[in-house]
């Protein structure tokens, strides 16, 4: 299983979240398809722009800014 860096917008009492294009076209998702999804928070590191997650530095959803 991969990992994925994702965004997330608050919409009226809904939670809104971006999956990336490569998620979308490697699991054939398409809208209004239920998905189950796991949630681990990440925080910025102090001074720095980098996420605190499982990813790897060459992960590309590793910097979402």
């Amino acid at each position: 299983m991969r990992e994925y860096l994702v965004r997330t917008k608050r919409v009226g009492n809904e939670v809104i979240v971006t999956l990336p294009k490569e998620l979308l076209q490697a699991e054939q998702i398409i809208p209004d398809m239920l998905v189950k999804i796991t949630v681990q928070k990440c925080q910025k590191a102090a001074g720095s722009a980098e996420k605190d997650c499982s990813l790897g530095p060459e992960d590309p959803w590793r910097l979402l800014e």
